[in-house]
Parts: structure tokens; C-alpha cells; sequence
């Protein structure tokens, strides 16, 4: 019988690449997915640091930073498209008068049971102020699947997958965070096979 993609939802999961996986932007890649359904799936990720700070993004987009504790952090690449422009993966805000399933800024994903990620400027203002989220992980550009593309490529042995960790997205070393994603799952990186293995 042929392997069939049964119906899965990663939404708040992290994909952790096997180590086939050759194509420069995803090799030994975590990355976070924001959202994922029958339609395709999108994703950041979270442990390829680009050459730009925040500090650097910020005099990019003629606003001070006044959180002088994120200046040196990286601006992540997020993934192959989009990637002149900004997303913020960020801890949930919460504010008074808001209903739950509302968010703070223009445009955000709120991600069911995980974190937020916001692709309006209000999110970089409220930092600019000394506000804002307490975390967050900024990327430029995003990944992305088409329907059943992402099931296919774990039935192809491309990803692993495991509950999403915030801590591991804003604390973890970044150099660290592939060996501790697959941590989660109990897995070193010698461990794995790049060959596919059917009984």
C-alpha cells in the first residue's frame, strides 16, 4: 500500500531538518510554524541569523530603539520568500478591553496555543517606545508550503516534528537551538539517518 499523508496539524510545532537535507536554507534549520492547514503551511526560521542587528533594523527604518537590551540581537532569515520584509514572532500581548481571541497590533497571526507573529510596523513603534512584546525573534522573509507539500516532505524523511518551546525560540544560544530542538524529541544529531527506512 502507498504511503498516504493523513490529515496533521503543526500549527505550534517546530520542524527540525534531518540532516539530507541539503538546500542551504533549510539545512540544519528549526523552524516555527505559524500556521498550518489543509491549504499549505507558513513557518519562520528560528536559527539562521542574518549579517543585520536590530539595532542596525531599526536605524534602517528611521526609528530609535529604546529596548537597548535587543539592539545586538540578530534579524533572523526567516526563509527564501519575502525577504525584504519583517515578521516578529513575539510572546502573546495581552491588553485590557481586548476580547481573547483579539490582537494589539494591525496585523497579527495569533498562533492557537503558541506565540504571535506580527507583519505591521506598530509592533516595531511600540519597541521603538520602550514597549511591546517582552521577547522577540524578528525575521526577514518567510517560509512557506503548498497543500500537502509539507506532509509529502516529512513522508520523504525531510523534518522532523516536535511541540514548539518558546523558551528555546527567545533564550536558547542560537548555535544551540538545532541540537536542543531535537533534544525534545530525545534525538542527537548523530542519531539520524538522512536514508529513508520502511519494514
Amino acid at each position: 500500500m502507498a504511503d498516504e499523508a493523513q490529515p496533521i496539524n503543526l500549527t505550534n510545532h517546530f520542524l527540525i531538518a534531518m540532516p539530507g537535507m541539503e538546500e542551504e536554507t533549510f539545512s540544519r534549520s528549526v523552524i516555527y510554524v505559524c500556521e498550518h492547514s489543509e491549504r499549505g503551511a507558513l513557518g519562520l526560521i528560528i536559527n539562521k541569523p542574518g549579517e543585520i542587528s536590530l539595532a542596525d533594523l531599526f536605524e534602517r527604518v528611521d526609528l530609535p530603539l529604546s529596548r537597548p537590551e535587543l539592539g545586538a540581537q540578530p534579524v533572523f532569515q526567516g526563509g527564501p520568500l519575502q525577504t525584504e520584509r519583517g515578521f516578529v514572532l513575539h510572546d502573546p500581548v495581552v491588553a485590557e478591553g481586548l476580547e481573547p481571541d483579539q490582537t494589539v497590533y494591525a496585523s497579527t497571526l495569533a498562533v492557537p496555543g503558541g506565540l504571535e507573529m506580527t507583519t505591521s510596523k506598530d509592533v516595531l513603534e511600540a519597541l521603538s517606545a520602550g514597549g511591546g512584546p517582552r521577547r522577540v525573534l524578528v525575521t526577514l522573509g518567510y517560509s512557506s508550503w503548498g497543500e500537502g507539500q509539507l506532509e509529502s516532505e516529512i513522508l520523504r524523511n525531510s523534518w522532523l516534528t516536535v511541540d514548539a518551546d518558546a523558551s528555546l525560540v527567545f533564550e536558547a544560544p542560537v548555535e544551540q537551538r538545532y541540537d536542543l530542538a531535537l533534544g525534545l524529541l530525545g534525538l542527537q544529531a548523530w542519531m539520524l539517518s538522512p536514508d529513508i527506512g520502511h519494514a
